[in-house]
């Protein structure tokens, strides 16, 4: 593992280049620190410890062309995250499952068992992968996030440029993403629409999940549809119009049918029939996502292919009585 030793001992000062203007201060610090927890950079914000052109700011300021940053010595006594070799076998597959890609930016079929990024006892995620394997490539920003048992489309910036397009079309509800999903027993319905305000919380055990709260959460919607109906479950199609954390899951929960395999919302008893079927994680995939290229300079459609895993479940699963 090569370590990243990118901890500083002493002040320094950055000035914003015009292709990192438009982002916030607290990913601008996210980066410049590498190896360095988020908690701590929050931290020294809110302290006072950077400033930007000689004054204090919050981690939301959209850091300017030109602007000044003052960076505090930072000292910490977790081990920052390492990028892994890239000849380790998980890495290296990352290269075959790239399934669009141009000068801005990339699309990967994420595969499931791999966080998004390291840290908090993840040794290193898709992008350290990706950074080790593509050493030549000066810029590499996750555009969004997947859950790490979630498979499919992820989108990783190689510019500041199209970092910043991509997040103006995630804020104008201007992308879209398509996952399935495989949930027990037949949805009674060719498909409907949750609105179901989502809040999360920490539990007493330190866990951290998402529920729904009719007064306290957050405007979440979800759109879904029947793809495909067999005997005992049901495949579905899944249109999130709003990305809070674990959105799909905890709606399909609240409907009463919980995604196969989700061991955080759902059920081992309704995963039990499947289990000697092939279920070995949980059957939520990213299917397709639909984005304004800001390269190609038109609309771009990416499907990543269904992982060989679930192919297989859904091969072995009986299909529904004819009515």
């Amino acid at each position: 593992m090569k370590e990243i030793t990118e901890i500083r001992k002493e002040v320094t000062f950055k000035e914003v280049t015009p292709e990192e203007a438009g982002g916030r201060l607290d990913n601008y610090l996210i980066r410049e620190l590498k190896g360095v927890p988020k908690s701590m950079v929050y931290r020294i914000i809110r302290k006072g410890e950077v400033r930007v052109n000689g004054g204090r700011t919050k981690p939301e300021y959209k850091v300017m062309a030109g602007d000044r940053i003052r960076i505090p010595p930072v000292r910490v006594s977790d081990a920052p995250v390492a990028l892994p070799s890239p000849r380790l076998d998980k890495v290296a597959a990352l290269e075959n499952a790239v399934v669009y890609e141009n000068d801005g930016l990339l699309v990967l079929n994420k595969p499931a068992h791999i966080a998004v990024h390291g840290g908090s006892g993840v040794e290193y995620g898709v992008i350290e992968a990706l950074r080790a394997l593509r050493p030549e490539l000066r810029y590499l920003e996750l555009a969004h996030r997947l859950d790490r048992e979630t498979s499919g489309c992820l989108i990783i910036a190689k510019k500041r440029s199209a970092l910043r397009f991509l997040h103006e079309e995630f804020r104008e509800k201007e992308l879209s993403k398509q996952y399935l999903a495989l949930v027990p027993g037949v949805f009674n319905k060719r498909g409907c629409t949750v609105r179901a305000p989502l809040e999360r919380i920490t539990l007493a055990t330190g866990e951290r999940i998402v529920r729904v709260n009719e007064n306290a959460g957050k405007p979440s919607v979800t759109e879904f549809r029947v793809r495909q109906t067999f005997r005992d479950a049901t495949l579905l199609e899944c249109f999130p119009k709003t990305g809070r954390t674990h959105q799909i899951r905890v709606h399909l929960a609240h409907l009463g049918f919980p995604i196969l395999g989700d061991e955080k919302y759902g059920r081992r008893e309704n995963d039990a029939p499947f289990v000697p079927l092939g279920l070995s994680r949980m059957f939520l995939h990213a299917e397709k996502i639909t984005f304004q290229d800001p390269v190609a300079g038109k609309t771009v459609t990416v499907t990543a292919p269904l992982p060989p895993e679930l192919q297989a479940l859904l091969e072995k699963l009986e299909p529904a009585a004819a009515e």
